[in-house]
């Protein structure tokens, strides 16, 4: 059996190795290693799959929120919300340009903002919301869009781990993810589903204004080499990436089905397993052939038997790799903490911290592995 991993980027890589060595091989030949062919070629790929207007691609993804929220004029003090239970990136870029961080209570079967916690958030000095599309699902945009209509908000999507998802609207109509808010950003960090082989990201949006204006951040506020009509930043991604990622991006469709794939063999041999809660999809429940709503950038899981970390360490000695996304919420990290937070405003987050426990889950699980890996889980948790 192959060693098991958290991400198998070289049995991927392995598949697509003429396509990926003979572009990075003509990126090398031409020397344009900034602002290339492939990266205004891998762009315009980008706006067509997801049907947005506008893709600006820079150097990461907290790079891409940071950018994001500078175009849209957020001034020092503006209140921001985001959810608790994420990396600390969407955080970060909060606070290093003086925004305030609001921090709110996610559901606990989806693991994405609380509708209701973001409502009771809103104060008067609150001008954006960051949902978060944690793991691959996407949030609630139907509330959350109502709600910024409503306030006359910002909405800016991190997009970080749910690219190529859809999201199913009331109506019935569907959007990619991170095309929804006013602007979205997303990773191409190498373990994504969509990664490129170093540092990459992006921006989107259908706001010809802002996308005008971003464009102009990424690269040190210039439109006009040494002109600078904003103040801007070194964001590029470069050639070599754009490279990678424009040779995985017609596969992106199929990378997530195979995510899909593992999660729908993860979640039929749990089923019956008292001691675990696999999953849910917002949408429609389940894993079905019809929708696109989760991606699976991590397969989590919650284990109610108060043996998370014993379990955690069982697999770690079975040769299983896994991991614990997030240990300590961003409202308890010491660089967030804040008198303003109510230990009681988080108790699903807190709860979750002590229960979920991620799987490997990536485009090169096979039926072996998938076996091996339920096996000793439903062994191990009887």
């Amino acid at each position: 059996m192959k060693k098991i991993q958290m991400v198998d980027l070289q049995g991927q890589y392995q598949k697509i190795k003429e396509t990926v060595d003979n572009s990075i091989q003509e990126v090398l030949n031409s020397s344009a290693y900034i602002n290339g062919p492939y990266v205004k070629e891998f762009q315009a790929d980008l706006e067509k799959y997801l049907d947005v207007k506008h893709v600006i691609p820079c150097a990461n993804g907290t790079d891409a929120l940071q950018i994001a929220m500078m175009g849209l004029g957020l001034e020092q003090g503006d209140e921001v919300i985001t959810a608790d239970f994420t990396f600390a990136a969407t955080v970060e870029v909060i606070s290093l340009l003086k925004l305030t961080p609001v921090l709110v209570d996610v559901e606990p079967d989806t693991f994405n903002i609380d509708i209701d916690a973001l409502k009771k958030a809103i104060t008067p000095k609150t001008k954006a919301i960051i949902p978060v599309h944690l793991f691959g699902q996407v949030a609630n945009m139907d509330a959350v869009m109502e709600i910024a209509e409503a306030h006359n908000l910002f909405v800016i999507e991190d997009n970080a781990q749910a690219i190529g998802a859809d999201y199913t609207f009331k109506d019935g109509s569907k959007k990619k993810a991170g095309t929804i808010g006013h602007v979205g950003t997303t990773s191409f960090f190498p373990s994504k589903n969509l990664g490129c082989y170093g540092d990459g990201g992006a921006i989107f949006t259908n706001d010809d204004e802002l996308a005008h204006t971003l464009r102009g951040m990424v690269n040190h506020g210039m439109y006009k080499r040494y002109y600078h009509d904003v103040v801007g930043v070194n964001s590029r991604l470069d050639s070599i990436q754009a490279a990678v990622l424009k040779a995985k991006l017609p596969l992106l469709d199929s990378y997530c089905e195979a995510r899909r794939n593992a999660a729908r063999f993860y979640n039929n041999t749990f089923a019956n397993n008292p001691n675990i809660i696999t999953p849910t999809t917002s949408s429609c429940r389940e894993i079905c052939d019809t929708c696109n709503c989760h991606v699976f950038h991590q397969y989590t899981l919650k284990i109610t038997n108060g043996k998370r970390n014993e379990l955690h360490q069982h697999l770690l000695d079975n040769g299983i790799a896994n991991a614990i996304y997030y240990p300590v919420p961003l409202h308890a990290q010491k660089a967030y903490k804040d008198d303003r937070y109510d230990e009681n405003d988080f108790k699903i987050t807190n709860q979750l911290i002590d229960e979920v426990i991620s799987l490997p889950m990536h485009t090169e699980l096979d039926t072996e592995q998938l076996e091996f890996i339920t096996k000793t889980i439903n062994d191990f948790l009887k």
